[in-house]
């Protein structure tokens, strides 16, 4: 990604579709990724932290770690490649390959011209410099994040969708997951030399119409909201409201932010029960929230918009509508070898895995099917 000072652009408002919120009981129900993090042993994180650099070695092992987790552990889930090829600044001339997962949930019996999405996308590729960059916040713990809200919200999905008629589900909505590769440049961030993965992707989405007669003309006008994560794991981050669109969509995310801070479900939290525990003065102390625009009124004009480039840029400016949840400032691992599994903070880790999820299984409208009970669940908790 990249600080640029852009215009801010004008985007068709995002649609208002019926939002009901979880309920307390379900908010303590969403599962931690316990072991499944750990950054030495991890299941779903510790592959990913490893030098990927796209068109490597490093890079088909950790696709091939996601392909495995999806056609093992979520076999419903379908999986699709984009592939592309472009030479790089570093590439002599020969073409590099890029490779796009998408891995979708769609209602039974749908079409995919018929279905709305929720989009979570993060990159799996990691920067060429310097010499064994890992790059965990960027973006090894956004990967692994979905992945885990992946699992967490499949079980549910499942008992929602057959307890459903027909009637009932003529309102479809999937979600989909995009793992991207290329957003990183090879040599310093341009137009040509960054985000070749996100790039090839949206223009192959944009050309390649539905079969009519479909709700969606294209898999771009399928999706009702891009969600991109990226520089998540770090302590203490500030994320803005980036886009005035999907400012409600943002607040909804705060909103849930704000409630599993006062149900003392947010490990990195001052008034997390291990915290409070370990300090004399027992009372509750201000929150440091991660979403720091909640009250952010929506007539506000003030807006940073394009001021971040990154993997949502080629779907923005076709028209998608775009959550972008990344710091401002960015950590100060960025783009340093100290981007590492060791600098990470696994208490803002796991709750930023508790809050994506979260939204997530609110949007699907997953109140009374998130039952806590699921093979995955995290028994570790408080």
């Amino acid at each position: 990604m990249l600080l640029s000072f852009l215009p801010l652009l004008l985007w068709i408002a995002a649609l208002g579709s019926t939002y009901s919120t979880l309920s307390d009981d379900t908010l303590n129900s969403i599962p931690g990724p316990g072991d499944d993090f750990n950054i030495k042993s991890g299941a779903l994180l510790a592959p990913i932290l490893r030098t990927r650099v796209s068109g490597t070695p490093g890079n088909a092992a950790v696709l091939q770690h996601f392909v495995d987790f999806f056609t093992n552990t979520l076999p419903e889930w379908r999986l699709e490649f984009h592939n592309s090829t472009s030479t790089t600044p570093v590439s002599e001339g020969k073409k590099i390959p890029f490779v796009n997962l998408i891995a979708t949930r769609d209602p039974p019996g749908s079409r995919s011209g018929d279905v709305g999405r929720l989009v979570l996308v993060a990159h799996y590729d990691s920067k060429l410099t310097p010499t064994g960059f890992i790059g965990a916040i960027d973006s090894a713990v956004p990967c692994a994040i979905l992945l885990h809200a992946a699992r967490s919200i499949d079980a549910a999905l499942t008992r929602k969708w057959e307890g459903m008629g027909s009637d009932e589900l003529d309102e479809r909505k999937g979600v989909q997951i995009l793992l991207l590769d290329g957003e990183e440049s090879f040599v310093s961030w341009t137009d040509t030399d960054s985000l070749y993965g996100a790039r090839a992707l949206a223009e192959h989405w944009e050309s390649s119409p539905h079969v009519a007669p479909s709700t969606y003309r294209t898999p771009l006008d399928s999706i009702d909201l891009f969600v991109l994560l990226d520089l998540l794991g770090a302590s203490a981050p500030n994320v803005p409201s980036y886009f005035k669109p999907t400012h409600w969509a943002y607040k909804n995310m705060a909103a849930i932010e704000r409630r599993l801070r006062e149900l003392r479900l947010f490990k990195s939290s001052a008034n997390h029960p291990a915290r409070v525990a370990k300090r004399k003065n027992k009372g509750l102390r201000a929150e440091g929230y991660f979403l720091i625009d909640a009250e952010k009124p929506d007539h506000d004009n003030n807006f940073m918009g394009g001021f971040v480039e990154d993997d949502h840029v080629p779907f923005m400016v076709r028209g998608v509508d775009i959550l972008h949840i990344i710091p401002v400032p960015f950590p100060k691992v960025w783009h340093e070898i100290t981007d590492d599994a060791e600098h990470l903070n696994m208490d803002v880790v796991e709750d930023w895995t508790k809050l994506v999820t979260a939204f997530a299984a609110e949007w699907m409208e997953l109140e009374g099917f998130l039952n806590g009970k699921d093979e995955y669940h995290d028994k570790t908790e408080l």
